[in-house]
């Protein structure tokens, strides 16, 4: 058959598929089976042997990290037991023998798979009663340092992690960190394991000893150590190495012991002991518990699983780079600059800036917006001003030369005004000299004459005063100023010209109007303007042509005027319009004499418009803000109706 050989076995398309399939399910069910075997044989008994107590620092940091990388690495379910040598704290042998036989009775009968002894204590007691008491158990021994483990002791069962103290290097990163040190107190406890410290902390101190003076505090209760701590003088620092046991035979558990003496120091504090970092110490190079803890829980992992000792066992653990409390450092005036390199600190509250950047950076642009804006606006606002102040040196430009254009239409009518009060004057003078130099003078008619020479004197200074007066540049303040008198000068300027243009003026002036405020010459252009613009108005109407004045008290109290003519009017779409600059309805005119006004007006404060007139025509009218504050109530003003020709009227 094809695909098939005998003797030698050739296995071809499907069938190797088939092969494939059959070994994999033979590795599931071989797994499977070591699973159920490791289940039925119960969880993996594994004592913490601590070497003062589980609360004693800083060992039960270290017990915490095993027993939670032992949870989290271990593939078997694990029973976990704690046991404390508290010989360590005495070093009594007679008590140890308790002891040995406690852990006989427990676990003679219910060996366990695994022991992890922590701290120095432990580890030497281990050692000394192994073949006694635990021949055949595998051990971890950590949190330990390396001078503390007697090598020859070990046996291809036993995994050590331990550490290396590298005292030289410590006590060179709190120089470095505080180069005016003078005082390193050390503070330690009384136990046999802390005395042999303080023998190996002296060894390493030794090239200090020009350099820095050291306190050793390990022959004092903690008392003792409080109340020196709080008198070190300037320029201290305190090692905090172990408490366990002071002087006095006291057990100091947890850190109850050190945040007394943080309370009270007046001194940083330092150690290397990682497992006191994030409290009251500034740090300084230190061992990793959670480094150490993880080495410890795969290394008892591995020995679980039958692996030599020696193999599993890492090499000595030295100081992690420098970690420092931010905290402490802002504390006791610690600079970050002053740190060795590659130091990393911890706990450090964001700035003020790193924490509200965003916000800093957005109210910053605000301001810097707002400021802008602000500036843009204080130009614009100099700009208009500047723009005002130029359109208005404009406006009182165009007002004089509307004065000298007018007063340029109005020179033959002035000529003519002139020359009557001076032909009088001429002819009454000769009278005057020929009735005195008669043969009978008649004094009397002389005198006569005399006075109505005078009279024409004053009549023709009139006419130059106001002609003056009109036509000047304006510089003069505000002030009272009677809008009777300032109609009847303008008319009396105007009187030649409305004469030849056949113009009948009817006057309705208000008896005892207050005084507006303004300013005289202004007014009178004003008035001037209004009664050009009607003069201009009415050159074609039919006769009869008429002109209207009228002033009088209004209901707000402000002084009105009114000015109607009897010309052709004024379309409605051009009420509003007649008001702005260069707008005209005559061929010769410039379209700036309503302007002015409405100029003139704004200046003083009032309002100016424009109405068809009564009859025919337009009619202006302006109000002007009285000097001062006059009631309106009861009576009104009284009013003088002239309604004459103009040769008659004035």
């Amino acid at each position: 058959m094809p695909g098939k050989h005998f003797g030698n076995v050739m296995v071809r398309g499907g069938q190797a598929r088939s092969r494939w399939q059959i070994a994999a399910a033979i590795a599931l069910l071989v797994a499977a089976l070591s699973c159920s075997a490791a289940l039925a044989a119960g969880p993996k008994r594994v004592m913490l042997l601590h070497s003062f107590g589980r609360d004693f620092r800083p060992w039960s940091e270290y017990g915490t990290s095993i027993r939670e990388e032992l949870q989290r690495q271990a593939p078997w379910s694990l029973e976990i037991t704690d046991h404390s040598l508290l010989t360590a704290r005495t070093g009594d042998p007679d008590a140890e023998k308790a002891f040995i036989a406690y852990l006989h009775a427990l676990y003679d009968h219910h060996p366990l798979d695994l022991i992890v002894a922590l701290g120095a204590p432990a580890v030497s007691f281990v050692q000394l009663h192994r073949r006694e008491l635990f021949p055949e158990t595998p051990v971890v021994f950590t949190a330990v340092e390396e001078r503390r483990v007697r090598q020859l002791d070990l046996t291809p069962k036993d995994a050590v992690i331990a550490v290396r103290n590298d005292f030289r290097t410590f006590f060179d990163s709190i120089v470095q960190v505080l180069p005016d040190t003078q005082i390193i107190a050390v503070v330690t406890g009384d136990s046999p394991v802390e005395r042999f410290w303080v023998e190996e902390i002296r060894k390493e101190a030794k090239p200090y000893e020009g350099r820095v003076s050291f306190r050793w505090y390990n022959h004092l209760s903690f008392e003792e150590i409080l109340k020196n701590a709080a008198e070190l003088p300037p320029h201290s620092a305190i090692f905090w190495q172990l408490l366990n046991v002071d002087a006095a035979g006291v057990s100091h558990e947890g850190d109850t012991a050190l945040k007394r003496l943080y309370a009270v120091a007046n001194s940083p504090i330092f150690s290397y002991q990682g497992g006191y970092f994030g409290g009251e110490i500034v740090g300084g190079p230190m061992h990793s518990v959670p480094k150490a803890g993880e080495l410890t829980a795969t290394a008892a992992i591995r020995l679980l699983d039958g692996e030599n000792g020696k193999d599993v066992s890492p090499p000595s653990i030295g100081f992690e780079k420098p970690k420092y409390d931010w905290r402490q450092m802002q504390r006791w005036g610690i600079a970050a600059n002053r740190l060795p390199p590659g130091s990393e600190i911890s706990f450090r509250e964001p700035s003020t800036w790193e924490r509200y950047r965003t916000r800093i950076l957005v109210v910053c642009a605000a301001l810097v917006l707002q400021t802008l804006l602000i500036a843009w606006l204080l130009y614009e606002h100099w700009r208009r001003q500047a723009a005002e102040l130029a359109a208005r040196t404009t406006m009182y430009e165009l007002m004089q030369m509307n004065r000298i254009a007018a007063a340029g239409e109005f020179a033959a009518s002035i000529a003519h005004e002139v020359r009557q009060p001076l032909t009088t004057i001429a002819s009454k003078s000769e009278l005057a000299l020929m009735l005195l130099n008669s043969n009978a003078p008649n004094i009397e008619k002389a005198c006569d004459a005399i006075a109505e020479l005078t009279e024409e004197t004053f009549r023709a200074a009139d006419i130059i005063k106001n002609l003056g007066a009109m036509f000047r540049k304006d510089h003069q303040k505000s002030g009272p100023v009677e809008i009777n008198g300032v109609i009847g000068a303008v008319l009396q300027l105007m009187r030649s010209e409305l004469q030849k243009h056949e113009i009948e003026v009817h006057t309705e002036l208000g008896e005892l109007l207050p005084p507006v405020n303004g300013r005289e010459v202004q007014l009178r252009q004003l008035v001037l303007n209004l009664l050009l613009n009607a003069k201009d108005a009415m050159e074609s109407a039919p006769l009869p042509r008429r002109l209207s004045i009228k002033s009088e008290l209004n209901e707000d109290g402000q002084v009105e005027v009114s000015v109607e003519d009897s010309g052709p009017g004024i379309s409605t779409s051009h009420v509003e319009e007649i008001f702005r600059p260069m707008f005209t309805s005559k061929a010769h005119g410039m379209g700036m004499g309503l302007s002015i006004c409405r100029t003139i007006i704004e200046d003083h404060g009032g309002r100016i418009w424009a109405t068809p007139g009564t009859s025919r025509g337009a009619s202006f009218h302006f109000t002007l803000r009285t000097a001062r504050c006059r009631a309106t109530s009861g009576v009104g003003p009284k009013l003088t109706k002239d309604i004459r020709p103009l040769s008659s009227s004035l």
